[in-house]
């Protein structure tokens, strides 16, 4: 982790991307009022995020989620997995399968988002 002081602010943060799902910012900001404000959760998630300890992606509403990254680095973010948006519930998680980009002539391809939504195993049912 490239980040050169782990405060408070970072722990807290940090906590909260225990599993795969990801968390949009509203919501982080939602879980940690009483610890922290508005503003020092953007800060520290641009920070983190800058520091390849996170990656983020737009949903349809334009909402940015954030979710942790698996093998990223300050200077390169790998982590180019699809996402998935539950419809029903709204849960974000990150899905663990490969997709391939296509070559694009005269073109160099450096960032993608790919969002896949529908319904998650539970409102499936």
């Amino acid at each position: 982790m490239g980040i050169i002081r782990k405060t408070q602010s970072v722990e807290f943060l940090l906590a909260e991307f225990q599993s795969t799902e990801a968390l949009s910012a509203i919501e982080l900001i939602g879980r940690l009022d009483s610890k922290l404000n508005k503003t020092t959760v953007y800060r520290v998630l641009d920070k983190l995020e800058d520091d390849g300890v996170l990656h983020s992606f737009l949903d349809n509403s334009g909402i940015r989620w954030y979710a942790k990254c698996k093998s990223c680095t300050k200077s390169k973010h790998f982590d180019g997995h699809p996402h998935f948006q539950c419809l029903s519930c709204g849960k974000v998680d990150c899905l663990n399968i490969n997709v391939y980009l296509p070559e694009i002539p005269n073109r160099q391809v450096t960032v993608s988002q790919i969002l896949i939504q529908g319904n998650c195993e539970f409102c499936a049912n």
